[in-house]
């Protein structure tokens, strides 16, 4: 067994590689529909990071802003049909990197998601950023329109550190970036990375003294890995090794603790009131609306699951939606999820959640009854890495520690 280490949610909606699982439960039947997210996909960065596997394009000088607007219209009302009437909870807005927007598009796009969709009154609204003093200042704009949490790519604080990871922005451009927005919106969350280049204990235990300082109710926390298809798996660059990986990994969780973080997702730390209410839709097995060049999403409907992806080049999106040829699509893929895949889906997601999820959500969720997993259910509790708790599907700390084996053991 290897341990399981922290890693960036799919999140977004990326689906998992994964084989299926040999059961046969007969037709799925959902009696309810669970709560609706919408992501929007922003893929420009300043430049592409070395370690990202994200679908980020360096930015023309000249960000086509009007014409991905309205291929975003064009892209959202194709896909209305498909959730008429449903209520959604929470907005996502990631990228790339979406404050390279100006505040003029995204109080636009903002308004498009409003006209045509019915936001809750509280819908929590959240957009990423990226330090640096020309998009900090345009927070106040950007909260104005409805934005009301912030997810700063801080990753370090060291000057260092930030270099060798490729990032635009020093330490101090991140400071004032908090503080900035911490200012203009209700609330801030900060991503961090740990075991990174030549990074020791001490120096990643200050970076997160730094970020405790600011006081913000949300920290996410990924172990830096190696992606294919990116600059550091191509020219991989000297990490910590395992064992000092493991020990940063302890102290963060130690130390978070005792600051009054609740542990409450793999990667992430929440104070009390402070949880991302998109990610949990997401480990809860809720649905999402993915629009813009390569956005995942999941819809359930009463007799089917769907998973789709838009084509990912930003051009070739845009092209399909405003002036499609002959047979051209806007979507990579749009697939229903056959009942054999589905409680590895479910469980991929559920078991990330430290308090893991309702056993009855299994069915509400999947709409498959619990027999479909009998098995690896008395495994896992077997090998001690599920609770035996009848009402709850929930990882035991063995079962956190071991999270790969513990899913895998769904795959059948």
């Amino acid at each position: 067994m290897t341990r399981s280490i922290p890693i960036r949610p799919a999140g977004q909606g990326a689906t998992p590689t994964k084989a299926p699982v040999p059961v046969s439960p007969g037709p799925s039947l959902l009696t309810s529909l669970p709560p609706l997210s919408v992501y929007v996909h922003v893929p420009w960065c300043v430049r592409k990071c070395p370690y990202c596997d994200f679908n980020s394009h360096a930015a023309p000088q000249d960000l086509p802003e009007e014409r991905y607007l309205a291929a975003l219209t064009a892209d959202l009302d194709q896909s209305l049909p498909q959730v008429w009437g449903r209520k959604v909870v929470s907005v996502f807005i990631g990228g790339g990197t979406p404050s390279l927007l100006s505040a003029k598009t995204v109080d636009a796009m903002l308004s498009l998601l409003r006209s045509r969709l019915q936001l809750l009154p509280d819908a929590e609204i959240t957009m990423e950023a990226n330090p640096g003093t020309v998009e900090a200042a345009r927070f106040a704009d950007y909260a104005a329109s409805g934005v009301n949490r912030i997810s700063l790519g801080i990753q370090s604080f060291d000057d260092g550190s930030l270099r060798a990871l490729g990032r635009i922005h020093d330490g101090l451009a991140a400071r004032q970036a908090i503080a900035v927005a911490q200012r203009h919106v209700e609330r801030v969350n900060l991503d961090l990375m740990f075991a990174l280049p030549g990074q020791t204990v001490e120096a990643c235990m200050q970076d997160v003294e730094t970020a405790l300082a600011f006081g913000t109710e949300h920290l996410s926390i990924y172990h830096l890995t190696l992606e294919p298809n990116t600059v550091f798996a191509k020219y991989p660059p000297a990490l910590p090794d395992d064992d000092t990986a493991f020990e940063m990994q302890d102290r963060i969780e130690e130390r978070l603790a005792a600051a009054g973080y609740d542990h409450y997702e793999v990667s992430a730390y929440a104070k009390p009131g402070g949880r991302c209410r998109h990610n949990l839709n997401y480990w809860e097995f809720g649905d999402y609306l993915g629009i813009g060049p390569g956005a995942h999403g999941k819809l359930s409907f009463h007799d089917r699951i769907l998973r789709e992806a838009r084509v990912r080049n930003p051009q070739s999106w845009m092209d399909a939606l405003l002036e499609p040829a002959q047979g051209s699509s806007h979507l990579a893929e749009s697939r229903e999820v056959s009942p054999d895949d589905l409680p590895f889906e479910f469980m991929l997601n559920a078991l990330r959640l430290t308090d893991g999820v309702p056993t009855a959500s299994f069915s509400e969720r999947t709409g498959l009854n619990l027999a479909a997993i009998a098995k690896p259910l008395a495994r896992a509790v077997e090998q001690g890495l599920l609770d035996e708790d009848p009402t709850r599907l929930r990882a035991t700390p063995l079962g956190r520690r071991f999270l790969n084996d513990l899913q895998s053991l769904f795959l059948g």
